[in-house]
């Protein structure tokens, strides 16, 4: 039998559209399927289908469906600047665009350090001049490790000059941006870049 009514408040089901996110076909595509018998749910007293992660995969396995696990929707950035006036500007910004982004704000080198590994962001947005570990050297480290190079890095300058921006591109860095900011601009990076594989060895 291919759906039951039940209490769903205390189990974790899935929506259509969260299926569809797994199985990477629009929720059209996993309604047919499910009409069809070939994926079970169940119906909740208001009449809307819902399945289990288990189902989904046994559905998976049996048709040689790729699945994709479920990702929040946002972007994770981390922001490295030890103006903490802007570090926190650049915070709010991040989230205003998109509730579902989280900010990391590092205010030198050294919690980048840290933070690269712990946050896992998606997008760093990295100043050049900071006292201690500046920009250069912690580009170079993020795209120096197999683990990390595949992160985007955009840095940030008070002062382009060509010797800056030409040492930040050689140190790995995939834009580089003068201050002050311009909001247009930024709001184009927060675009999900591409998913690239993390390397394993």
């Amino acid at each position: 039998m291919a759906s039951s009514k039940t209490d769903i408040s205390e189990t974790a089901f899935l929506t259509p559209a969260q299926v569809a996110q797994r199985l990477r076909v629009s929720p059209v595509t996993v309604r047919h399927w499910a009409l069809n018998g070939k994926l079970s749910f169940v119906t909740t007293p208001g009449g809307h289908r819902r399945f289990l992660p288990e189902e989904v995969e046994r559905f998976a396995r049996q048709y040689g469906v790729d699945l994709q696990p479920s990702k929040p929707s946002g972007l994770r950035v981390l922001i490295v600047d030890d103006d903490p006036e802007l570090g926190e500007m650049l915070t709010e910004f991040v989230t205003s665009l998109d509730p579902d982004n989280e900010a990391a704000l590092a205010h030198n080198g050294f919690e980048a350090g840290s933070l690269i590994h712990e946050f896992k962001p998606d997008l760093v947005l990295l100043d050049i001049m900071m006292p201690g570990l500046d920009g250069f050297a912690v580009c170079r480290r993020i795209k120096q490790n197999p683990q990390t190079r595949h992160i985007p890095v955009i840095a940030m300058t008070g002062k382009p000059s060509q010797q800056n921006i030409k040492a930040m591109f050689e140190a790995g860095a995939d834009d580089c941006l003068a201050k002050p900011l311009d909001p247009e601009v930024l709001r184009s990076l927060f675009k999900r870049p591409a998913t690239h594989p993390t390397p394993t060895n």
